[in-house]
């Protein structure tokens, strides 16, 4: 009976503790571990974070960090942490946060347009994904990169086509340049190469001239139009006499493209600069903006037609009036001059 007591008591023993050993697993590793109210939570994980880094991203948004931690050991995370943005849902135990921070790192939309420089990209790039901008800017630039993509300085912007793309945010500055030039040569189709060939133009001298239309009219339905004037001029060998090349001459001169230019002057047109199409007849070295797909479709598909100058119209802003001749042009040059002046717009 003695003997009976003593077996029974150990057993009674042994289930409390594989109680309490059951209780303290289900509470370490599958227990609703989360201390935010919306539906969930992003952590971005840097290339050369450890598991204190991640674990000071993480404590305000978990409720128990011993027990997380804990878990962290047992599964073998703390020593294989991993780079990526990664998604903490709502009531998550321990156990899933711990498997999404291992393997579900989440891709992130990447956008950028209208960038006037190489600089401006890279700064823009750098808000998106985890590459700092200077490290962007070296591998934009870099000249082994450029030589054997057939870029340059001057045209090294003409390799990122405007758009929005899936990119995983922990993305190295090689890896969104390299990525970057691929999606260039797939914009390039078949069918784009056909048409800059048709009208005597290189894939290059198509993005030059498209970021010359882009700056000069924003109305997308007018750039067609406004690219048939600018190709009538170089089969004629005419300069193209851009506005937008000058001013983007005068803050390349003066290495301050954040400067506001709302008026040419005359003295402006003699800048001894490529970039200066009243000065140089033909496209200048590269493009002086990024174009949007619009503007180098609108090159490529431009308005066939007989005019060769255009000027703002003051009837109808943000479009512009066109003429065939000289004397045309001029009359709609001094009503905008006109109006200029009395807007007060010296510069």
């Amino acid at each position: 009976m003695y003997i009976r007591r003593i077996l029974v008591a150990i057993a009674l023993l042994g289930a409390i503790a594989g109680f309490v050993f059951v209780y303290f697993v289900y509470n370490t590793v599958f227990m609703p571990n989360t201390a935010f109210e919306n539906d969930q939570a992003y952590v971005y994980v840097k290339s050369d974070d450890n598991f204190n880094d991640v674990k000071e991203q993480l404590t305000p948004l978990l409720k128990n960090v011993e027990t997380f931690t804990k878990v962290a050991e047992r599964k073998g995370y703390i020593n294989n942490i991993k780079a990526g943005k990664y998604s903490i849902k709502k009531e998550m135990n321990n156990n899933e946060i711990i498997n999404s921070l291992r393997s579900k790192n989440i891709p992130v939309d990447i956008s950028f347009n209208n960038q006037e420089t190489i600089a401006n990209l890279a700064g823009r790039i750098a808000t998106q994904i985890e590459a700092d901008s200077l490290d962007l800017l070296e591998s934009f630039t870099d000249q082994t990169f450029l030589d054997s993509a057939k870029f340059d300085q001057e045209t090294a912007l003409a390799m990122y086509v405007p758009n929005s793309y899936e990119f995983f945010w922990n993305t190295s500055a090689e890896g969104f340049r390299d990525r970057m030039l691929k999606e260039y040569k797939r914009f390039w189709t078949e069918t784009r190469l056909n048409k800059a060939k048709a009208i005597g133009l290189k894939p290059l001298e198509v993005v030059t001239l498209a970021s010359i239309v882009h700056e000069e009219t924003v109305k997308v339905d007018e750039r067609p139009r406004v690219a048939g004037v600018y190709i009538n001029r170089l089969k004629k060998k005419m300069a193209l006499q851009a506005d937008p090349t000058v001013i983007y001459a005068l803050k390349k001169e003066a290495n301050d493209f954040d400067k506001v230019i709302k008026r040419v002057l005359y003295k402006d047109l003699e800048l001894d600069s490529p970039y200066n199409t009243y000065k140089y007849v033909g496209l200048p070295p590269g493009p002086i903006a990024m174009p949007d797909i619009s503007a180098i479709d609108a090159v490529l598909n431009h308005e066939k037609h007989n005019f060769l100058y255009f000027v703002a119209d003051i009837e109808n802003f943000g479009y512009h009036k066109f003429a065939k001749t000289l004397s045309q042009h001029n009359a709609n040059k001094q009503a905008y001059v006109r109006w200029l002046n009395s807007q007060k717009v010296m510069r």
